[in-house]
């Protein structure tokens, strides 16, 4: 199953350095039931691009609780096995849990399949979009409307191989 994992640009050169995302268990994005049913899509592609904008997201989260980081979202796209990436049933319909799933155990950056990252020009939409999350969880339009902005930009796709030129670090 193809999940996909948020990050930041550091969180990202931490599981470089480490070879691994999270010890476990790791919150990431799917395609599962509930997401299917939100999405109204049989579009295996589309499905997973809904995942991926969902992970983009938590991303943002991410972000906002580093104040230094540098304001692009990142976002793993890993294969792991079916029966590791679980959804809370319990949560299966809240809309701020859609796709989300726990991966138990740890996960292995070697089984990531590539790395989504936003490019430069992103970088004032997306401090943007995370200074107004705050707001637009409480309900403020024109917050969510700034949230919003930051999906206008495509993540980047990027080859594993290209992970130490993405975080500064050589090989």
């Amino acid at each position: 199953m193809r999940v996909y994992v948020p990050l930041t640009l550091s969180g990202l050169a931490e599981a470089y350095k480490t070879g691994e995302l999270a010890a476990g268990p790791v919150v990431a994005y799917a395609v599962t039931p509930a997401l299917r049913e939100w999405y109204l899509s049989d579009d295996i592609e589309e499905l997973e691009y809904a995942a991926l904008n969902r992970a983009a997201l938590a991303s943002l989260r991410l972000l906002a609780g580093e104040p230094g980081a540098v304001r692009r979202r990142v976002v793993v796209a890993v294969d792991v096995p079916d029966r590791a990436a679980v959804a809370d049933p319990d949560r299966g319909l809240d809309p701020a849990a859609l796709g989300e799933v726990r991966v138990s155990g740890p996960v292995a950056l070697s089984k990531a399949a590539a790395v989504h990252v936003d490019a430069d020009d992103a970088d004032e939409d997306v401090s943007a979009a995370v200074d107004a999350l705050g707001a637009a969880d409480h309900g403020d339009d024109d917050a969510q409307f700034i949230v919003d902005g930051a999906e206008d930009h495509e993540l980047l796709w990027f080859a594993t191989q290209e992970i130490p030129n993405l975080v500064g670090l050589e090989d």
